[in-house]
């Protein structure tokens, strides 16, 4: 197994992360208390949406006049960026893991038409986690998003998770699962939707009797997906489902994308 392969695991007080970079870069465990939140299998844990999130409309974008088209992972649309197949490679030092922090790259390659680095960081501490993603251009401007994709276990072994949060709309989601440019007020659940936060991403979980975990993030949009038992999502994001399209952030050579959120949590 090659270096840029190999699991990263940071352990601090009795939390303890491990990160899998040749899998997407995504974090495969995290135990407080020796208790998996985390759901497992290749396709869960939490892994990075870049650089897109959820679906654009038939895989396709304009940056200009010019029309791109991204593979069709989830038909009709291409769903959750490149990040999350891709191997990883890490930027840290043996000093940085010892302190509970991690670092990793990737060159932006095709199937996406633009060149460019995306970087990820984790720091875990005691009661919590830092994220960050960036994303930079080698030259031309382009558009891209940036968020995670975590899927916390809907049950830890006793009453299932309960979900807080107050958006300020939610965005309608259309037949095809992308949002129609029309906002409403929310609407109870189940979702696979996408909510407006303007004053930051802010969505508590609690397990009752066991744990409370707060998702932070400064990104002003979050969609939360629970449709399924076993899990529920709670993904903070720079921008909407379709966002390359709807509402374009350019990456440009003065100035990269950037995201950061936090996960905090208390033993109930």
């Amino acid at each position: 197994m090659s270096r840029s392969e190999e699991n990263v695991r940071l352990t601090v007080g009795d939390a303890e992360l491990t990160v899998d970079p040749g899998h997407g870069c995504r974090v495969s465990s995290l135990r407080i208390g020796g208790v998996e939140l985390l759901r497992q299998g290749e396709r869960y844990g939490c892994f990075p949406m870049v650089p897109w999130c959820g679906r654009t409309a038939n895989g396709r974008f304009r940056n200009g006049d010019a029309l791109h088209e991204l593979p069709l992972n989830s038909p009709p649309h291409a769903i959750h960026g490149t990040g999350r197949d891709t191997s990883w490679h890490p930027a840290h030092t043996a000093a940085d893991l010892a302190e509970g922090r991690a670092s990793f790259y990737y060159d932006l390659a095709e199937p996406w038409p633009y060149e460019g680095r995306v970087t990820q960081t984790f720091e875990l501490t005691g009661d919590g986690l830092a994220l960050g993603l960036s994303v930079e251009t080698y030259g031309d401007s382009f558009p891209a998003q940036a968020g995670w994709h975590p899927w916390f276990h809907r049950n830890l072994g006793g009453q299932d998770a309960r979900l807080s949060f107050d958006p300020a709309w939610q965005e309608e989601r259309g037949a095809d699962h992308l949002p129609t440019g029309k906002r409403v007020d929310p609407l109870p659940g189940p979702w696979d939707d996408c909510f407006g936060m303007p004053d930051g991403v802010d969505v508590t979980l609690t397990w009752p009797e066991q744990l409370e975990l707060t998702v932070k993030s400064r990104g002003t949009w979050v969609v939360v997906y629970d449709e399924q038992d076993e899990a529920v999502c709670v993904e903070p994001q720079s921008g909407p489902p379709n966002g390359l399209n709807t509402a374009p952030r350019l990456v440009t050579p003065i100035d990269p994308l950037e995201l950061t959120a936090t996960w905090s949590w208390v033993r109930l």
